[in-house]
């Protein structure tokens, strides 16, 4: 009789170890980014300065949350694609929002149009929202390697 215990505890614990590794990558997909605000960036809508706009920045290079007006959009600089984010998930934490990547829709918006631009302190991006739409320019900061800050 107490083998049979035994052995039930031993399939149970082992189960339970195999599982971890996988809800702590679904945990971790979930789990909201602090996303820190962008310094001495630069955003222009339409060659004209927004006049309610921000830059974030998370510990992952290359992805950008813009706060434009009651908008957001997730920037992957990587992959050239703009994301629609419902403003309703991302939370504001003083100067900073919290905001988890397990939101990002299926699908970017259209955004032809991509161009960089690289200004020595400075890397100027800038794409067409939609077919049609109105233009976004970002200028973020470089490191003193030339290299993207962000």
């Amino acid at each position: 009789m107490r083998i049979r215990s035994l052995s039930a505890v031993l399939a149970i614990l082992s189960a339970a170890i195999c599982a971890s590794p996988l809800q702590a990558q679904l945990q971790s997909s979930e789990k909201k980014l602090l996303w820190k605000s962008v310094g001495f960036a630069i955003v222009k809508f339409n060659d004209e300065a927004p006049k309610s706009w921000n830059i974030y920045h998370t510990q992952k290079k290359g992805l950008l949350l813009v706060h434009l007006w009651k908008r957001y959009l997730l920037v992957d600089m990587k992959e050239q694609e703009v994301y629609e984010i419902d403003p309703q998930t991302v939370k504001q934490q003083g100067e900073d929002v919290e905001w988890s990547l397990a939101g990002k829709p299926d699908q970017p918006l259209e955004t032809p149009d991509w161009k960089t631009k690289d200004l020595r302190s400075m890397q100027m991006v800038k794409f067409r929202l939609g077919k049609d739409g109105h233009f976004l320019e970002m200028q973020l900061p470089l490191l003193v390697n030339g290299k993207p800050a962000y």
